[in-house]
């Protein structure tokens, strides 16, 4: 279906998408730090609120979905090329996993929250089922979405409502990150990150539904790829028509859910995890909706090539992911400009603006005199080394 010398530039579109958006999440965040600074004005803590509810609303949980969704079709990508040529990817697939790996262990020294790590990890899913139907691994992926092990918890809270469940653990983890965050030294920012932030963040993925969601997203990106979902054609089109509607009307009610889940379920041993089940499945269906309706837009003339323009941010998703967690990092920890004490979410949106705006230049720079991103590179002649 893809050579290496095509690209599916939807694909390239919706991966800038979701790193712009993830951009500004992280900045209103001020990277995992959150502080709210004092002495604003009324009016500017009304429109701050506004702005975070709105962009959490909209990408919160879901850009990072449409990444694990997009990392699985590119994993069918490779692999179906070098099937094409008679060579077994999966070997090759857990190599370039282990580099995936480093690069997030990096990426983490700066940003405690990164997912490149988890994404490595997670990633191995792939091989075992890389070689199944598509009805078994659609099986699956639907069981993984499910959240298996929030229902056995459910189950246990029903027997016992009674029961006082333990704080998260990851909580005990983020109350210590304040020291090193705000800290002035940027090698103690980089050791509180990787002991205390990198633990506080895995555990906090595995206590919200994080680990079966993304090995789920990428077993049905790896099945968009087999079916070509997103190779411009009537049925490709006719189906993401049919997901954007479906989708659509499926998240009204989960989000109804999710968000009164806890007044309507009082047991807290009943209502956590009843809480991070919808949260999960709303989360999915709204993703679903954005992927669908912009897949769907960037197939048609007047919007391609308004959409075009995240392409570059795409085709360079690891270089700018990286760099944003370096630059947001420098603007808003201790080490570096120490903006956590003075904006809010409306000052950190148009920071989080700018800073997309030069990446964008940047990439679009880069990319007119290389193929591939920086780390992209390094990371692909790595991938390959040692082969012909």
């Amino acid at each position: 279906m893809i050579t290496d010398s095509s690209r599916l530039h939807a694909v390239d579109a919706l991966r800038g998408f979701a790193i712009v958006s993830i951009m500004l999440l992280h900045n209103i965040e001020h990277f995992d730090f959150y502080f709210k600074p004092e002495g604003l004005p009324a009016w500017m803590v009304t429109l701050d609120k506004g702005i975070w509810d709105t962009l959490f609303f909209l990408f919160g949980g879901k850009s990072y979905a449409i990444f694990a969704l997009l990392f699985g079709l590119t994993f069918f990508i490779q692999s179906d090329n070098q099937a094409r040529r008679g060579f077994d990817f999966r070997g090759r697939f857990a190599w370039r996993l282990f580099l995936l790996l480093l690069f997030g262990i990096v990426n983490s020294s700066f940003y405690q929250g990164d997912i490149l790590t988890i994404y490595a990890v997670i990633g191995l899913v792939l091989i075992p089922v890389a070689r199944l139907g598509d009805r078994a691994v659609l099986w699956i992926a639907l069981f993984l979405m499910l959240q298996p092990y929030e229902w056995l918890n459910l189950f246990r809270g029903l027997q016992d409502p009674g029961i006082n469940p333990a704080d998260p653990v990851s909580w005990s983890y983020f109350a210590r990150t304040g020291d090193h965050i705000t800290g002035s030294s940027l090698v103690k920012t980089w050791i509180g990150n990787l002991t205390i932030g990198k633990p506080a963040v895995l555990y906090w993925n595995w206590e919200n539904g994080r680990v079966f969601q993304t090995a789920s997203l990428f077993m049905f990106g790896m099945l968009a790829g087999r079916r070509g979902l997103f190779v411009p054609s009537g049925v490709s089109r006719k189906f993401w028509m049919k997901t954007l509607l479906v989708s659509s009307i499926a998240f009204i009610p989960l989000f109804v859910t999710k968000s009164n889940v806890t007044e309507w379920i009082v047991p807290e041993a009943v209502n956590r995890p009843a809480a991070t089940i919808v949260t999960s499945w709303s989360n999915m269906a709204f993703m679903l909706v954005l992927v669908s309706g912009f897949t769907l837009l960037f197939g048609t003339v007047k919007f391609n090539g308004v959409l075009n323009i995240f392409s570059c941010f795409g085709r360079m998703s690891l270089s700018n992911y990286v760099m944003q967690s370096v630059l947001g990092s420098f603007v808003y920890y201790g080490y570096g400009l120490g903006m956590y004490k003075h904006t809010g979410a409306t000052y950190c949106l148009l920071i989080g603006l700018l800073l997309a705006v030069l990446q964008g230049y940047f990439s679009a720079w880069w990319l007119r005199n290389h193929r591939k991103g920086p780390l992209e590179t390094l990371w692909h002649n790595a991938t390959w080394i040692g082969s012909k």
